[in-house]
């Protein structure tokens, strides 16, 4: 209840009558105020007349007045300043900290958005609002989309921010970390964020030349040179072979050198998925890439176009990993190259917020705006979260679109966030026929 009384103050969805404190004052709402979601009072600078007598302060808004101590606010001198609280329930009066009373305004949720508002949270269709997604305007929809693309920039800054700063502020690491991660492709993404962080850059650029000794870096480190990471019907091949014994020496040669310590091999997941994506396969591709130099930020900021990032991130296997899967299982010959899809995932996931991120931390707009256009001029993803979307009428045109509604749907349909929505905001406000109730 409380969520709807925030919401029907933040849009003054008002009763038609007066509104009046619980003793009797005119109250008129000139700004509801901005609404805060960190610590402090609900609304920051609203501006009321109250009385005849015109405030500018904040608001403060429980679903019983009771909940006012019981939250603190009156041992906590920030809300001294609340001008007006706003309760679903007066159920006591309220004394701020400075010990003086504040006016106090007993606010009813119109039915029909109270009515909405549970039709949203019970509904078991994705999304809750699918039944008006068709009629909005193309004008709203443009302007919610390019909110939700920012923002989920933003929320990959963060990511790749918090990287750096536990990588000493290094924003080489933290490239090679989301990079990592991302070629985990969802299943493996927390391994190999944790591989790369394991992962000595220093001490392997002093080895980058030689891609054998690359190779057997990444691999070590990520534990797969562990005898009991191969399963045991391959293990005799693989030793016999003598490319994983070779490795193996390598590794252990270099891990005394440098002091290093591998992870454990069991973090890596295998069930279901499919060869291509073993992460075998994926660390080969990723040690070609680091020993051609092509995982350097300032390689990734150089790129102004798509094609030029899908040559920058394109990669293939070291020779061995041309005919196997695993360490001692024999495959068809294949170069293993990353699928154009594959890449152009890399490209959305990794090189686009990463080219936003640096111009954050470099205060560089152009970069930032580069990352707009370079989503701009890309293919939409294909998954079942975009189909969902589609299916409910809305066009997904490009990668920006497709990235939008992949935020719409983990930020605030998974978490039933409606309230936070500018699609749930106008299925609230439709009438009982418009919504097809």
């Amino acid at each position: 209840m409380e969520q709807l009384l925030h919401y029907v103050w933040k849009h003054k969805l008002l009763p038609l009558s007066e509104l009046r404190t619980t003793d009797g004052q005119l109250v008129e709402v000139i700004d509801p105020g901005l609404h805060n979601r960190d610590a402090g009072p609900d609304f920051f600078n609203a501006k009321l007349r109250i009385g005849g007598t015109l405030w500018v302060g904040n608001v403060e808004i429980h679903e019983h007045s009771s909940e006012w101590y019981q939250h603190g606010h009156d041992r906590d001198a920030r809300y001294n300043n609340v001008v007006l609280h706003i309760t679903g329930d007066a159920d006591a009066d309220v004394l701020t900290d400075d010990r003086h009373y504040l006016p106090q305004v007993v606010l009813t949720v119109p039915a029909e958005v109270a009515e909405h508002y549970q039709e949203l949270l019970a509904t078991d269709h994705f999304p809750p609002c699918y039944r008006i997604i068709g009629g909005l305007s193309p004008l709203m929809v443009h302007s919610w989309m390019a909110a939700l693309q920012t923002e989920r920039l933003e929320q990959k800054t963060e990511a790749i921010r918090e990287r750096a700063r536990r990588a000493n502020d290094s924003w080489e690491d933290a490239y090679f970390q989301t990079l990592a991660r991302n070629y985990g492709f969802g299943i493996n993404g927390d391994a190999f964020e944790q591989w790369a962080r394991q992962l000595s850059l220093s001490a392997a650029g002093k080895h980058r030349d030689d891609l054998f000794q690359v190779e057997a870096l990444f691999m070590g480190q990520a534990g797969l040179l562990n005898v009991q990471s191969i399963p045991p019907r391959y293990r005799d091949a693989a030793l016999t072979e003598g490319y994983f014994t070779r490795l193996q020496n390598e590794y252990l040669y270099l891990a005394h050198k440098f002091q290093l310590q591998a992870m454990d091999y069991a973090s890596w997941r295998f069930l279901r998925l499919r060869p291509q994506n073993f992460p075998h396969i994926r660390i080969a591709q990723l040690a070609t890439l680091y020993h051609e130099r092509r995982t350097s930020l300032s390689a990734l900021v150089e790129c102004e176009t798509v094609e030029a990032l899908r040559a920058l991130l394109a990669t293939h296997v070291t020779p061995y990993w041309e005919t196997h899967y695993l360490f001692g299982s024999e495959s068809k010959r294949s170069d293993k190259k990353l699928s154009i899809s594959s890449v152009d995932l890399l490209i959305i996931n990794t090189a686009i917020p990463m080219l936003f991120a640096v111009g954050r931390h470099r205060q560089k707009d152009e970069l930032c705006d580069r990352a707009f256009d370079l989503l701009e001029q890309m293919k939409a993803e294909k998954n079942h979260i975009i189909t969902m979307w589609q299916q409910c009428g809305l066009p997904v045109k490009s990668a920006g679109d497709s990235q939008a509604l992949i935020q719409l749907k983990r930020e605030y349909c998974d978490r039933r966030d409606c309230l936070r929505c500018r699609f749930g905001y106008e299925y609230l406000r439709q009438s009982p026929h418009q919504s097809g109730i």
